[in-house]
């Protein structure tokens, strides 16, 4: 036994992890540090893992003045006075979150809301924080006395190294996190984001649970392994092995009834009983396997949603459950979509804007097939939806993520413009939304009337199924610049109108092409999705729509 187990009760642990043979831990590079971490160097061994814990997070920058041991000692008599730990209630910031027990003995469970209870007194700008109970006890199996885990806890807390984002505290922090996890699943778990849309009315709720999966749900072997590598790397894993849960989810459990009424629940139970399907070494291969965003887009991301929220209104924790706005089915009316079809594509569209209502801005029905009435209605409006029925009853469409008045920085060139958030997508006959792809053909950008008479030749090679890499210094086009008063060559080519035509570049060798009196249009790919086109190569346009965003 060593000196980290006052507050363990070893019944319950892994009998493997106290007869292992202590190892020592140089202070290697980062990157053998990482490496090491993701093996599980120190896994095995309760002691090394304590020393390694202490190591990583004395070395986390904080702010001047961090409460320590010390400060513990002398504040715990006065706030907890002669109270059992477990008779303790938690303070408001957590919400209810589960206090997991982690194989801690009555002492340690008791330990845990004391501590948070001190966490509280000496950081009164913490105002929503529904991890903390997770790491407070998890750290605690890691600490010689409860003054020890105060001071590690709470340097988690105090990080002041704007780079290094580690636990959210604020209900804003944990919203735009929310959000971003959204987005992520939408880019990169597609099968389970159908999933969630199909069985959820409300797929934020499900993805506001991220979270609990990790901080909660998950089994205290494998949540000690996370937590190796979080203390090294960062928040970003986090959302690389939420992820991982959720495709394993949807792999266990694909084409399987829901075990319970909600989708929720279900995904809990799975993470509660993971040992029965996934080992902790094959969910952090698995979480390590996603080619994720950088760090910095990630980082912007969250940027963006957490201004989105700001701007709402939304930056404390509100007395109703959800913050997002559903499709309304009273004020929304279409003649190409259903509200169900919106609201699929609501489901598909960066979580910042699923905040708004759909409003519409242009209509071939009542405002003609006029290219240039198309640009006035849809002028100033960012981002915008296009959506198509064709006379053979097909309906397709694309997110546009930028103001269409960028075609004009070309002048009479044919100019692209756009971000890597838009995408094309079908719904009839079938409904499939397709990845994006830069268009990388400059020859397209000629002047309007060359435009023209290349047209048709350009219309089966608009697009290309590959990224080029991007230099060093430049970030993904993900994320539009004027989000963040970033340089314009962060934009890329996605979009390019003229006076004669429109050209959006899809994903997976999709891309539509409109021709200036908006009756004609045709597809241009390279590759089909599946086989199956956008839509038709070449289609009569039946009735076209314009929808904006509303507040």
């Amino acid at each position: 036994m060593d000196e980290y187990n006052r507050f363990v009760d070893w019944d319950k642990m892994d009998i493997s992890i106290q007869s292992q043979d202590a190892k020592e831990l140089t202070c290697p590079e980062f990157q053998e540090l990482k490496q090491l971490a993701r093996q599980g160097y120190w896994a095995k061994n309760h002691s090394l893992r304590a020393k390694v814990y202490h190591k990583l997070i004395d070395n986390i920058p904080c702010r001047t003045v961090t409460p320590d041991a010390s400060v513990y000692r002398d504040i715990v008599m006065k706030i907890v006075g002669k109270r059992s730990g477990g008779s303790l209630p938690l303070p408001e910031f957590v919400d209810d979150s589960l206090v997991p027990t982690y194989c801690l003995n009555a002492e340690g469970v008791g330990a845990v809301r004391k501590i948070i209870l001190c966490v509280a007194n000496q950081f009164p700008d913490i105002s929503f924080c529904p991890a903390l109970p997770s790491v407070t006890a998890l750290l605690l199996h890691y600490s010689k006395d409860e003054a020890e885990c105060f001071e590690r806890v709470c340097r988690i807390l105090a990080c002041n190294d704007p780079s290094k984002r580690l636990i959210d505290q604020t209900f804003l922090a944990f919203e735009s996190s929310c959000m971003t996890f959204g987005d992520l699943v939408n880019k990169y778990c597609q099968g389970a984001h159908k999933l969630m849309v199909a069985v959820s009315e409300d797929v934020l709720e499900v993805y506001s649970d991220w979270q609990r999966w990790l901080f909660g749900e998950l089994p205290m072997a494998y949540v000690a392994r996370v937590f190796d590598v979080f203390l090294v790397e960062g928040y970003k894993v986090l959302y690389r092995v939420a992820l991982a849960l959720l495709k394993f989810f949807h792999k266990v459990r694909a084409g399987q009834p829901m075990e319970s009424d909600s989708i929720q629940q279900d995904i809990r139970a799975f993470v509660r009983d993971i040992a029965k399907s996934v080992s902790p070494e094959r969910l952090l291969e698995k979480a390590f396997a996603i080619r994720l965003f950088s760090r910095k887009e990630i980082q912007l991301l969250h940027m963006a949603n957490e201004k989105a929220l700001q701007q709402k209104g939304i930056t404390v924790k509100q007395k109703r459950q959800n913050v997002h706005l559903a499709v309304h089915a009273e004020n929304f009316k279409s003649e190409i979509v259903s509200v169900k079809e919106m609201r699929d594509i609501w489901s598909w569209i960066p979580e910042r804007f699923a905040l708004c209502q759909p409003l519409l801005l242009f209509t071939t029905l009542e405002h003609g097939c006029s290219l240039s009435r198309f640009y006035s209605h849809s002028e100033g409006h960012e981002p915008t939806l296009l959506l198509i029925k064709t006379t053979a009853k097909e309906v397709c469409g694309a997110y546009l993520s930028t103001d269409w008045s960028e075609r004009k920085r070309g002048g009479n060139k044919l100019s692209f413009f756009g971000t890597g958030e838009c995408f094309v997508f079908r719904l009839q006959p079938e409904v499939e939304r397709y990845e994006w792809v830069i268009i990388k053909h400059p020859e397209l950008a000629r002047t309007a009337s060359e435009a023209e008479n290349h047209r048709s030749a350009a219309g089966s090679s608009l697009c290309s199924g590959s990224v080029p890499p991007q230099p060093a210094d430049r970030l993904s086009p993900f994320l539009a610049a004027r989000h963040f008063n970033l340089p314009s060559k962060t934009a890329s080519m996605f979009m390019a109108g003229s006076s004669e035509c429109i050209i959006i570049g899809g994903g997976d060798g999709q891309a539509l092409y409109l021709d200036a009196d908006l009756n004609h249009g045709r597809t241009g790919h390279c590759d089909t999705f599946n086989n199956q086109p956008l839509c038709s190569e070449s289609f009569q346009i039946s009735v076209l729509e314009v929808w904006g965003f509303r507040d």
